[in-house]
């Protein structure tokens, strides 16, 4: 989790990523590289939060919360990917949705209360995945006792992960709540996501893809959080933005196609009822 004050905008932006590998070796990495681009006394930092751990999670939160007393935006883009086997959390989550949507819905309500302080933004970082799969939550497992596919799951986690953002939307409006809820997604983008934790034929698929015109780079899949988290001009929260060229896989951020068993109304309402049982996490809205 880093934090970062940008010297014209004065925003400060806090990015949760899984802990797994060398995370932390590369959070070091980052910080130092925009010490030497912003200056030595540039206030980045990061916390230390594994994502899939409930726990972890909670203690990240309260640190930030002692230590930060401003935030104007939440980038929800922290996931793993195509896990080739099925593997539990310590809370026994199945792993994608324990650190994809679990850990991102206790995160954000733990730090809601902050970022409404500033009237700022929640952006949770999807994927085009939400599209494959079965398209719904599958809530008579979830873990995927049975049938479990590296696919099928990471699309459910996705899935749900948008949801949980259009109804964290139409709670935040009923109650009154002055913080903005984005979703998008990078399209397909040249992150080391899969190779991280999908199985070896699936970074070897992956890296044929890099090798044509259908992936832009890291930099470039990163346009779309940024403007959903800085953006003025940004006003209708029911969207997914994203790239808007061949597939909406590349080419430049807008406003893409968002369908509409992304905001099926009683599974999200079912769905968020299930996610606050699950973690015991009861959100005040």
């Amino acid at each position: 989790m880093q934090g970062r004050d940008q010297a014209t905008s004065k925003c400060r932006l806090i990015t949760p990523s899984p802990t797994f590998g060398h995370s932390s070796e590369k959070s070091v990495a980052a910080v130092k590289e925009l010490k030497q681009e912003f200056g030595a006394a540039a206030p980045v930092r990061f916390v230390r939060m594994d994502l899939a751990e409930q726990a972890s999670v909670r203690m990240a939160a309260e640190e930030v919360l002692k230590t930060t007393p401003r935030i104007d935006a939440l980038i929800c883009n922290a996931a793993i990917a195509q896990v080739p086997t099925r593997k539990l959390t310590s809370d026994g989550f199945e792993s994608q949705l324990g650190t994809n949507h679990y850990g991102h819905f206790t995160l954000c309500g733990m730090l809601f209360d902050r970022i409404e302080e500033t009237k700022g933004r929640i952006v949770v970082v999807a994927s085009l995945g939400y599209n494959m799969g079965l398209k719904t939550i599958r809530f008579d497992d979830m873990n995927w006792d049975k049938g479990y596919g590296a696919n099928t799951a990471y699309s459910q986690s996705k899935l749900a992960q948008m949801m949980f953002a259009y109804e964290l939307q139409d709670r935040a409006k009923a109650a009154g709540r002055n913080v903005d809820i984005y979703v998008c997604h990078p399209g397909s983008s040249a992150t080391s996501l899969i190779s991280t934790s999908g199985s070896r034929t699936m970074r070897f698929v992956w890296w044929l893809m890099t090798k044509t015109p259908m992936v832009q780079t890291a930099e470039r899949g990163a346009y779309p959080e940024v403007m959903c988290a800085t953006e003025e001009a940004l006003t209708e929260q029911r969207a997914l933005y994203g790239p808007t060229g061949a597939r909406e896989f590349v080419g430049p951020v807008g406003r893409g196609t968002l369908n509409a068993h992304a905001y099926d109304k009683p599974v999200m309402v079912r769905l968020w009822e299930r996610s606050e049982k699950d973690t015991g996490f009861s959100w005040s809205l």
